[in-house]
């Protein structure tokens, strides 16, 4: 730790400390998931409002450690424009465009239950030694979503049977779907996406142009692709084997996303 000026502001890594703090508005995303998480296990108040609040504002804390994940490794590896540009602040509005990244994730979360890629650091590569590093960076997030899925089935398969309604355990099953998708989603191969973006370092110097031809549209190619009924189904397949594999109940994640659903009635 070190000082910029007798007296002023510390420095942790030559970055200044209020860099690193938690946004208010990641804090209050965890409050809002902690007290309807609370409201939806004990079953107080409307049931399908609590178990909506606790599903999107878990999505959306998941999406900010998510970005927090590709962060934090870029700046232990040598960037420290993470951390003046407000990544590290865990503040969902620093991630790319709020409606690319919170707005949108959530409407497909809700109409397709699908936990889509959500917002992007911006990461300063000519900063970052070594193809390892940049594969490690791109890597973070998607082992996130991963981390979160296992966590998520454990506390599953460990509480189901403790207590808690079981609107609150189909919120769990459902934020457990969500980040399994996420997972595979986020390790795809896709140009612009983390998957493509862990292989695009190790690409030859003609294939990576072509790669980053592509890679401002990855976006589109992912909608793409999943809107091809073949591929649509080759990838939900494989959702429905690997949430099988971990004992994730298909019964219980379709009744969290009927819940979420609450103007369906």
């Amino acid at each position: 730790m070190g000082y910029d000026r007798p007296g002023g502001e510390p420095l942790v890594l030559g970055v200044p400390r209020a860099a690193l703090r938690p946004s208010p508005i990641f804090l209050a995303l965890v409050a809002l998931f902690v007290t309807t998480g609370v409201l939806a296990w004990n079953g107080i108040g409307n049931v399908r409002l609590d178990v909506f609040g606790f599903v999107v504002s878990g999505w959306l804390v998941s999406l900010c450690l998510h970005e927090y994940a590709h962060a934090v490794v870029a700046f232990r590896a040598g960037d420290r424009s993470v951390a003046h540009r407000g990544y590290l602040t865990l503040n969902p509005l620093k991630y790319s465009h709020p409606l690319l990244s919170i707005a949108l994730p959530v409407l497909v979360v809700l109409l397709g239950g699908i936990g889509l890629p959500g917002g992007a650091v911006w990461v300063d590569r000519h900063a970052i030694p070594g193809r390892l590093r940049h594969t490690l960076v791109s890597l973070a997030g998607p082992a996130t979503n991963v981390l979160f899925t296992l966590l998520l089935v454990l506390a599953l398969r460990v509480g189901i049977g403790v207590g808690g309604s079981v609107e609150f355990w189909a919120g769990v099953a459902l934020l457990a779907f969500l980040q399994l998708t996420a997972s595979v989603l986020n390790l795809l191969p896709v140009p612009g996406l983390d998957g493509g973006n862990m292989i695009q370092p190790w690409l030859n110097p003609q294939w990576r142009k072509m790669y980053d031809l592509f890679a401002p549209y990855g976006f589109i190619l992912l909608f793409a692709l999943l809107w091809n009924p073949r591929i649509s189904g080759w990838f939900f397949g494989g959702v429905f084997a690997v949430g099988d594999v971990l004992g994730l109940p298909s019964w219980l994640y379709a009744a969290g996303f009927d819940l979420i659903r609450f103007w369906r009635g």
